[in-house]
């Protein structure tokens, strides 16, 4: 009856925080909030500044007394505090009071979404950061499953469903049969990764260091995983290694799948040893669906050629593979029965 009640007036919230975006999506209403995991503080007073975009574009660009961060490295929590405030910040945005009439309205119910290789202590930490953020429960959910349910796998029949979710620190990959986790692997390798290797790239080929947002919009322009006959370039900017002046680069597709191609590798190997561990019962389910792909980085033109290339399966991308797990644990808000069967934790505050 209390939960009823507290449903009237308070918003019941998904959220996919992850190590480059988080976003929160509202019981009723939809995806509320999709801003950088970010956060901007004070070095000495640890005063929060910003957070979100605003935070964002201060990286790189903020004064000694200022950092411009990410609280959140690998999709675990580095910086309590920061993403105690991020979450905190988030969900008022979105959990406003809805009447003078009401003194006081209930915290959330909030469903939360965690790479499925943390440790106990790092799930721990997630759901801490959660309720003392305002949450007035807060349920664990893994990211490849809640992916599964966005995507709209047939997770609770007994067939196989792989699902691959590339995200910004971390690459789950999973397969799913009866409602639960058959097989899954975990590497911190992913977005943020192949920003890295366009940034040792060009400081290596081209003498140029660039900075962390630059190495990004590059990848995100021309970037992808496999040959294409079209040729497409964008220009960047950075600072000359040998002369220290400013300097302006254009790179190519070309350079550019060179540039991400040990990530893209590393990420297709782990692939294959999940389809090689697969059970024989289930390696037919697969095979005939195909693997599912999911997080940010399944946006990198041809990533699904390259896995279906080196797999020997075929691969499909999600309808807005960015929104996928988020979209997943939110049509659990609306199915208590799924939620028990596939939740990793939860408990009151």
């Amino acid at each position: 009856m209390l939960d009823f009640l507290f449903g009237l007036f308070s918003h019941d919230l998904a959220i996919d925080l992850g190590t480059a975006n988080t976003l929160v999506y509202v019981k009723g209403k939809g995806i509320a909030i999709r801003e950088p995991s970010v956060v901007a503080r004070h070095r000495k007073t640890k005063q929060i500044l910003a957070i979100g975009r605003e935070a964002k574009r201060m990286i790189g660009k903020t004064p000694k007394p200022i950092e411009a961060f990410r609280p959140l490295k690998d999709g675990v929590i580095a910086d309590f505090d920061a993403t105690e405030a991020m979450l905190h910040f988030f969900i008022s945005k979105v959990h406003e009071n809805p009447g003078s009439f009401i003194p006081k309205v209930p915290r959330p119910r909030v469903i939360l979404g965690i790479p499925s290789g943390v440790t106990e202590v790092e799930r721990r930490a997630v759901q801490d950061a959660a309720l003392s953020a305002g949450a007035r429960v807060a349920y664990l959910i893994e990211e490849p499953m809640a992916a599964a349910i966005g995507a709209n796998l047939p997770i609770e029949d007994a067939r196989g469903s792989m699902v691959v979710d590339i995200g910004g620190g971390t690459t789950e990959i999973a397969v799913i049969s009866l409602g639960g986790i058959v097989i899954n692997k975990s590497i911190r390798v992913a977005g943020d990764e192949m920003d890295e290797a366009v940034t040792s790239y060009v400081r290596l080929k081209h003498s140029l260091l660039l900075g962390e947002a630059s190495s990004e919009a590059a990848k995100i322009a021309v970037g992808n995983a496999f040959y294409k006959n079209e040729e497409k370039h964008t220009v960047v900017r950075g600072r000359d290694l040998e002369s220290g002046l400013p300097k302006s680069v254009k790179l190519t597709s070309t350079e550019l799948r060179e540039a991400i191609a040990p990530v893209v590798n590393q990420i297709i190997e782990i692939i294959d040893e999940t389809v090689e561990e697969i059970p024989p019962e289930l390696i037919g389910d697969v095979l005939e669906q195909g693997i599912t792909l999911a997080g940010g980085g399944a946006l990198l033109s041809g990533i699904d050629k390259a896995i279906s290339e080196a797999t020997k399966m075929p691969v499909w991308v999600v309808d807005d593979p960015l929104t996928c797990v988020v979209r997943g644990a939110a049509k659990l808000l609306d199915n208590e029965r799924l939620l028990t069967r596939v939740k990793v934790t939860g408990g009151l505050k």
